[in-house]
């Protein structure tokens, strides 16, 4: 199970360090903390 596409707009709301920001070692760490965490419940 992967995580939703609104979970993963709200990490990079919240972690990005600018507009249009998706590649940033902060939003990207969140995104794979996110996933990893949801695969860790399953």
């Amino acid at each position: 199970m992967s995580i939703t596409v609104e979970e993963k707009q709200r990490l990079i709301g919240e972690f990005a360090t600018k507009d249009g920001d998706t590649g940033s070692p902060e939003v990207q760490v969140a995104i794979l903390s996110c996933r990893i965490t949801t695969l860790t419940e399953h």
